[in-house]
């Protein structure tokens, strides 16, 4: 879906339209969940200080999330899939993958049943939405996002490699601003760039992805549609109402997240044995660290001593954290193949001036 959110909101709002609308908070510490694409013609984007938003755009509309009405939407375009097939693999609210090789209504060519689906949620839903088309899911992401908004892209796979030989090196699943920058120092700027080396350089270079990039850049993903998804972490996160830097600030914070935490396992039922803590710094740069024991992690006596000894390897003293976060992942039943999908949810602590 195009600018989900948003859309959403000018949608059930008419005044809304037309204008650069932002979903999430106005105030000092609040941050944009999603933008319009009449904000983003000024740079404004998810995940944004409000602050530096509204100074990118100072027309910039800020209106509140409505998280219910969203999976609501959600699943009316769910309905509408389930008419193709019931091969339905969600990534979030917005977005999903389809496998149609033998869908519902016998349509031979997928490029139609993305026509038809992108016309009907128009119709019916008074929203817009960009589809992909390809043999596998590597190419078929990567389409969906190639000529947004309102875009249907095919890949053939006679045209796959010249088309994946001209992709920016950023736009491969799985490669982050770190990662690029690290393929950058290499060489690598390019899908070109990437299939020019081999499975055991880049496995040397970036473990397990190595083979996962290795393959992508040769249009290999062999990886099927899987209509039921095994959830593989629970995180949350909290915007804190002021930049701390003191060692008892950040214990408080670090506690108060291990409790919502430890609700939100309880509550899925989930064990896992290796927890992540997230810091976000008051210059929204962002690190992670990672421990992982033999014991699952379910209860505050064993989980609290674990945040501890990840939080006394940062550095904040000289550089205040806006947010904290902390996940368990890595089911002892599950294997970590380099493509675990993690699940966090935002703990939002929204503050008035």
């Amino acid at each position: 879906m195009d600018a989900f959110y948003a859309s959403v909101e000018q949608r059930d709002n008419p005044e809304l339209r037309g204008h650069p609308v932002a979903v999430g908070h106005a105030g000092e510490r609040g941050v944009v969940s999603a933008a319009s694409y009449e904000a983003r013609k000024y740079g404004v984007r998810s995940a944004m200080a409000s602050l530096k938003a509204m100074r990118l755009c100072p027309e910039l509309v800020f209106v509140p999330g409505r998280m219910e009405v969203y999976k609501e939407v959600s699943d009316q375009i769910h309905e509408i899939f389930r008419e193709y097939t019931d091969i339905i693999e969600p990534l979030a609210l917005d977005e999903a993958f389809l496998d149609v090789t033998d869908n519902k209504k016998g349509m031979p060519l997928a490029i139609d049943i993305a026509h038809e689906i992108k016309r009907r949620i128009r119709e019916e839903l008074g929203l817009v939405a960009s589809a992909g088309v390809s043999y596998n899911k590597f190419l078929a992401k990567i389409a969906s996002d190639y000529r947004k908004p309102d875009g249907l892209c095919t890949i053939h796979p006679d045209h796959a490699l010249d088309f994946i030989a001209r992709l920016p090196i950023e736009s491969f699943w799985g490669v982050g601003k770190v990662t690029a920058r690290r393929m950058h120092a290499l060489g690598i700027h390019n899908g070109k760039d990437l299939r020019e080396w081999s499975i055991d350089g880049l496995t040397r270079e970036f473990g397990k992805m190595g083979k996962l990039y290795y393959d992508f850049s040769r249009g290999i993903d062999l990886r099927s549609v899987d209509a039921v998804r095994v959830r593989k972490s629970i995180g949350c996160e909290r915007t804190l109402e002021h930049d701390i830097h003191t060692r008892a600030a950040v214990i408080v914070e670090l506690y108060h997240t291990a409790e919502e935490l430890i609700r939100r396992l309880k509550e899925k039922d989930f064990r896992g044995n290796t927890l992540t803590l997230k810091i976000k710094f008051n210059d929204f740069t962002q690190i992670t660290r990672s421990i992982t024991q033999d014991k699952e992690l379910t209860r505050m006596k064993v989980i609290l001593p674990l945040a501890k000894r990840l939080i006394a390897e940062v550095e904040y003293h000289n550089h205040p954290i806006r947010l904290i976060g902390l996940s368990v992942s890595n089911p002892r039943d599950e294997e970590d193949d380099g493509t675990r999908h993690s699940t966090w949810e935002q703990l939002s602590l929204e503050f008035d001036e």
